[in-house]
Order: structure tokens, then sequence, then C-alpha cells
């Protein structure tokens, strides 16, 4: 076995030498051609070697901070996890490496290192809030289908909330809302208030109350809720055409033209082009479905489905 071990780095050393000459005119000036994967030898332009694997990295970087930006040693950090995902995480799987079951002991063991690296993770009562809101977070999110972006936004406007000293007096359930409802209208991808009532452990008012106070203290620049941003998701979720997608955003338009959608709900007037555009275009569903998508009343949507068809014809006249 020893000999034979001997032989196999015999020639491994042997092809290794080979590959650093050109096989042509024994030349050594050979060039690794990153761009196209190839070793060339200068002098007689032969391809040694081709289809070579490059093991850098796939981002390109111009200067020294993007180099830094995007460098890659473990996971990145987040603003969703209490301590930005930069501390250790000790599976629940009660395997070793090689996939084999620990012994009860070892069990007992790792059980009491999750146990304390779960204490350290989360030592000050500061640290157990932003565990618990951002928790809180995720979840609401995930039931409304909000993407990363917006979690990402909510996790920083609490934070924020957090240091300014804004908790004192509130519930976290109540502050941790209402950064949700805050990230998702910069992000213009708002719910609306039932919406998130829906979702959250606190009541409407007290959402509506904590928002307007996080708001003005952190001096968040929010517009007014477009009803045009909302009539996507309903549309999608009613299964409509792109042509009734249109068709609603012009009602809505023609609307604001003629100033019909001041003082009126957003998400009501969403709901009502939609169902307008729908009938316009013969996809015809009905007051029930477009009133359980937008989660507000048959009444609203009727009431602002004829103010709507009275501004298109106040468009339409010359």
């Amino acid at each position: 076995m020893r000999n034979e071990n001997a032989k196999d780095t015999e020639q491994t050393d042997a092809e290794r030498e080979q590959t650093l000459s050109c096989p042509e005119c024994d030349s050594e000036s050979l060039v690794a051609d990153s761009e196209h994967g190839e070793t060339v030898c200068e002098d007689c332009g032969l391809v040694v070697e081709e289809n070579e694997i490059d093991h850098g990295p796939e981002w390109r970087a111009f200067n020294s901070s993007e180099k830094d930006q995007k460098s890659r040693v473990g996971a990145p950090t987040t603003n969703m996890m209490h301590d930005k995902g930069l501390s250790t995480n000790i599976g629940w799987q009660n395997k070793d490496a090689y996939g084999r079951s620990l012994s009860s002991r070892q069990r007992e063991k790792m059980q009491r290192l999750r146990t304390w690296n779960e204490r350290f993770r989360t030592r000050d009562s500061k640290e157990r809030n932003l565990k618990q809101a951002l928790g809180e977070i995720d979840r609401m999110a995930s039931a409304l289908g909000l993407p990363d972006n917006v979690r990402e936004t909510a996790s920083v406007i609490y934070r924020r909330a957090l240091d300014d000293d804004l908790l004192p007096g509130r519930s976290i359930e109540g502050v941790a809302t209402s950064a949700l409802y805050a990230a998702a209208r910069m992000a213009d991808t708002p719910r609306s208030l039932d919406e998130i009532t829906s979702v959250s452990r606190v009541e409407k008012d007290e959402i509506a109350r904590t928002y307007r106070y996080v708001v003005r203290e952190l001096k968040l620049e929010i517009k007014p809720a477009d009803p045009e941003q909302y009539v996507p998701r309903f549309a999608s979720e009613l299964g409509l055409s792109d042509e009734s997608e249109r068709r609603a955003r012009q009602l809505l338009k023609n609307a604001k033209e003629q100033g019909v959608h001041s003082g009126k709900s957003p998400v009501g007037l969403a709901a009502a082009a939609v169902y307008a555009a729908s009938l316009l275009t013969n996809e015809k569903v009905t007051q029930n479905e477009v009133s359980e998508v937008a989660n507000i009343s048959e009444v609203t949507i009727r009431n602002r489905y004829h103010e709507l068809l009275e501004a298109e014809e106040q468009v339409q006249l010359p």
C-alpha cells in the first residue's frame, strides 16, 4: 500500500510539472486568462487548459469600500434580529456533524448550552424588549404578505422609538404594529388599518393613537395613502385582468381631477374603482367578493361606486 501511494504521489507531481510548461513548444510562459477560464502559452498561443473553475466572487467591486461591503464572511447583518444576526445560534437538532444521534448525556449538555446561549444573547431588558418586538413585526408582516424591505424599515423605526425612549406608557405590541403600519406606507405597499388590526394583538384605537405619536416624535415623512396603490393587490386577489386594473386606475385619476377623493377613505375608493372597472370590462365580480378582499362594507363600495361613475361622466362631458 505504501509503495502504491508513493507512485500516485510521483505521478501527481509529474503531471503538475508537465502543466507548468507548454506541451507544444516546451515554453514555461503560461498565462492564466481568468476572464475566459483558460491557460494560454504566450509564445505559441496554445490553449493548454480551458473551462477552468473560477474560484473568485461572482460580484465586481470598483473601489475598496465596495469590496468591503460585498465581502462575505458569514451571514449578512440584518435589523430584523435584535443582535443584527451577529451572535451564534445552537441548532435544535440533537445530532453530531456526521448525522448521528447524540447520547442522552450529550443531549442534556447541549440543552444547557442552548439555555445559556439564549441568556447571553438577551442580557438586558432592552434586548429582550427588542427581541419580542421584532418577532411580532416578523409575524404580522408574514401574515400580511409584506416583503423584507418593509420588515427592515419597521425594525429600524422600532429601534429608533426604543432609543428615543418612546415606549414608557405604551405596549410593545402597539409600537411594533405602528412601526409596521408606517413602514408599509413608506414603501408604497400600504395596508389598511383594519387589515393591520386583524393580525395585531392590540385594538384599532390604540394602533391609530400610537402611530400618530410615533410619526410625530420621530418626524417620519409619510405621504397620504394613494388609492391607486391598493388597486394591484385587490385586482390580483380577485383574479381580474390587466385591462380591468388599468380601467380602475383611470377611474381614480378622473376622481382626483374632480376632487372626489378628498376626505374619502383610500381603501374604499380603490375597492369601488376595482368593482366599477370589473363591470365596465365585463369581468363581473360581486360587491361581497370585493368587500371581503378590501375588508370594508358593501355600503361603502356602493356609495363610492356611484361617486366614481359621476366623476367619469363629468370628465367625458365637452
